[in-house]
């Protein structure tokens, strides 16, 4: 059986962490612009470093697991 636990959760991180799609932090004129479809280098680092952090968090602290098959 193969733990699709952490892909899951990866995939599902990274669309919902990708700047300007549901937030960007920092935004252009505010700290965090809601979806503005816009992004900048400073806001890919920081996007990056949560996305980093989270994935840490759930996969080795939680230990998110999803077995799918027989």
């Amino acid at each position: 059986m193969a733990d699709w636990g952490p892909v899951f959760m990866a995939v599902i991180l990274f669309v919902l962490l990708t700047p300007g799609l549901v937030f960007q932090a920092p935004g252009k004129s505010r700290l965090i612009e809601f979806g503005n479809l816009q992004t900048s280098g400073i806001s890919i680092v920081v996007h990056s470093i949560i996305y980093f952090a989270l994935v840490a968090v759930f996969l080795l602290a939680v230990h998110v697991h999803m077995y799918i098959g027989h």
